[in-house]
């Protein structure tokens, strides 16, 4: 078993977990600063997955945790959409309807 490359793909979805809590709160910023560490793992988890591959049992573990994070995007965008129409009125420089 790859448990690193596991590893990697764990901390990506406690990262997606965690900025969807933030999302639920309306802690945008810190939705910002955990988006930016779940940049660095992909980048670490691309590094690592050019190296070694995942075995059968570890691929179907691995879309387990790729459902998830979908999962958690899709609310988080769901949640974020109200935020950003406001961030677009208030760069147009119109007001809010």
């Amino acid at each position: 078993m790859n448990s690193a490359l596991l590893n990697y793909y764990e901390a990506i979805e406690k990262a997606s977990q965690d900025m969807l809590e933030a999302a639920r709160v309306g802690n945008w910023d810190h939705v910002v600063k955990l988006e930016g560490a779940c940049a660095l793992l992909i980048s670490q988890l691309k590094h690592a997955a050019a190296k070694q591959a995942l075995g059968s049992e570890e691929a179907q573990l691995k879309s387990r945790i790729m459902q998830r994070i979908l999962i958690n995007d899709a609310e988080i965008r769901q949640l974020a959409e109200p935020w950003l129409e406001d961030l677009d009125h208030i760069l147009a420089g119109r007001p809010k309807t």
